[in-house]
């Protein structure tokens, strides 16, 4: 249907249109094959060029031949009107001559010019680029309406996004802490569309964003201990910061007395930081009738790097945690990466 209408558009309607609309569908597909490396799409996006330069040759050569025709038409006019006066002159002259003959002559009235019609009157060529502009405008308004009123038939999955969380009353923790982010600020920064490729999954979406507004366990509800979690298919992200007493040096020494693994210290960012590898918990919760629920187990291996949350360690420290169902731990380098990009929204602790 859509075919039809086009070929039904006067020509210097039609040709424009299938100009644009080709430039840039060509362009857009080259430029999403040269990024995902697409061979496929790199051919159809030449196919698109290639219409396109079809149809600029075609226009070319009609604007050469329109402008060529006028002179050529008003040279023919005046020779062919001279032509048709000096014939029915002579005519005239040489019925006088002969005299009249056996029949009834009738008078001979002036003969006129005689010459050929002139040519068609061409439209409007202002009117053809005010259709030319209202058709461009209604195919703009319908791509730009359409994906907002008609329901989506792409089956990919949605990136997920924060819940907010801004109604909900913070605990009394946060009210007493200067500067103390909360759990939907931290899934916010943590949400990043380039979170996937920091962790060098750049192919996977996210399945769960959340953040919470929680307090440290075992402390009476006294210290804000906000965390946001994204998970992937392949990893899950956690980030976290405890505003404690505890120091990073102090967390350092009793890791070593808690035999931690892999510790390593470094900074971040300015920060004192440390490297540091433990077991998750794994437990599962009985829904059923008895209630009940199994024994607490290992879970996979996860790899935490520990930021104080100022660079004179003045106390507490966020976490970043990385871990995968399949056990595989990403570089150190992707958690540093995924640091420099989270701990500029949590602000510096200031002094007390």
């Amino acid at each position: 249907m859509l075919g039809f209408l086009l070929r039904r558009l006067p020509f210097w309607v039609r040709e424009p249109l299938f100009i644009v609309l080709g430039s840039v569908l060509g362009v857009r597909i080259m430029y999403l094959a040269v990024r995902d490396h697409d061979r496929i799409a790199a051919g159809l996006g030449i196919v698109f060029l290639v219409f396109t330069a079809i149809r600029v040759h075609a226009v070319v050569q009609a604007l050469r031949a329109r402008r060529n025709a006028g002179p050529a038409a008003s040279a023919d006019g005046a020779t062919a009107d001279t032509g048709a006066q000096t014939r029915a002159e002579t005519q005239v002259q040489a019925q006088a001559a002969a005299g009249p003959g056996p029949g009834p002559v009738g008078p001979v009235g002036p003969v006129g010019p005689v010459g050929p019609v002139g040519p068609e009157k061409e439209p409007n060529a202002w009117g053809q680029a005010a259709a030319a502009v209202a058709v461009f405008g209604v195919l703009g308004v319908v791509l730009w309406v359409a994906p907002r009123v008609l329901p989506s038939d792409d089956g990919a999955p949605q990136h997920a996004s924060c819940s907010s969380a801004e109604h909900e009353e913070l605990p009394k923790a946060y009210k007493e802490t200067p500067r103390a982010v909360t759990g939907d600020e931290l899934c916010k920064a943590l949400n990043r569309p380039d979170l996937a490729e920091l962790l060098g999954t750049p192919g996977e979406t996210a399945t769960t964003a959340s953040g919470t507004s929680n307090t440290a366990a075992l402390t009476d509800g006294k210290v804000a201990q906000p965390e946001a979690e994204i998970a992937f298919d392949t990893y899950t992200v956690n980030v976290s910061a405890t505003y404690s007493e505890l120091s990073t040096a102090q967390y350092v020494k009793l890791m070593k007395y808690g035999e931690e693994k892999n510790v390593r210290t470094l900074k971040v960012l300015g920060r004192p930081a440390v490297f540091s590898s433990d077991h998750t918990m794994k437990f599962k919760i009985n829904l059923g009738s008895g209630g009940s629920g199994g024994p607490v187990e290992e879970g996979p291996m996860a790899r935490t790097l520990s930021v104080a949350l100022d660079r004179k360690d003045r106390g507490g420290y966020a976490d970043i945690t990385v871990w995968s169902e399949s056990g595989a731990l990403p570089d150190d380098s992707v958690l540093l990466g995924i640091a420099e990009k989270v701990l500029p929204a949590i602000p510096e602790r200031t002094a007390r």
